[in-house]
């Protein structure tokens, strides 16, 4: 078996709280945003794009989000609001994957937005090869039109997900996994 084969039958997401320093540097990031956009893309739409938040920028964001949580929440708590606004700062780095998918005269939409996934995908895949770990997560964030506006998206985009990238302190244990012959059709 390729070692290919071996880290897709054994990929593991772990929890952003449990991503520790060193994440990627500059390079790596940008060999696995490299392998991330080598995707099936009809038309060459590239109908994604990638925001990285990093260092200093993720307690900015933070900050947005816990202001936001706050204004509809108005009863939260203290550590809630520390929650909220903690939540990119675990990971050393985030990469933010944005959908660009829309109409397109030729490419329809759900051909766009198969190409997203499968270029967050390539993504948690490379940052995994690379030796780190990684969660793609979404949470009320990123469907949230205060949260996009801070971080940029343009009214016609949406947030495909946050991938948390750093070095595992620890792997949780495997879940459960589909069973084959529950999911697969041979005609």
């Amino acid at each position: 078996m390729t070692a290919t084969l071996e880290l897709l039958k054994t990929r593991r997401s772990v929890p952003p709280m449990l991503l520790d320093e060193p994440g990627p540097d500059r390079a790596q990031l940008e060999t696995i945003l490299t392998a991330a956009s080598r995707v099936p893309d009809h038309g060459k739409l590239a109908p994604w794009r990638f925001i990285v938040i990093a260092g200093a920028a993720r307690d900015r964001v933070g900050e947005t989000i816990a202001a936001t949580f706050a204004a509809d929440n108005p009863d939260a708590t203290p550590e809630r609001l520390a929650q909220e606004r903690a939540r990119l700062a675990h990971a050393p780095v985030v990469v933010a994957v944005v959908s660009r998918a829309g109409p397109h005269v030729k490419i329809p939409d759900w051909e766009q937005v198969l190409s997203v996934g499968a270029a967050t995908m390539n993504l948690v895949i490379a940052a995994n090869a690379a030796g780190f770990a990684t969660s793609w997560l979404t949470e009320w964030l990123a469907y949230d039109r205060r949260i996009l506006d801070a971080l940029g998206l343009a009214p016609s985009e949406k947030l495909a997900g946050f991938v948390h990238i750093g070095r595992a302190r620890e792997v949780p244990s495997d879940r459960p996994r589909p069973v084959l012959d529950e999911i697969v059709t041979y005609l």
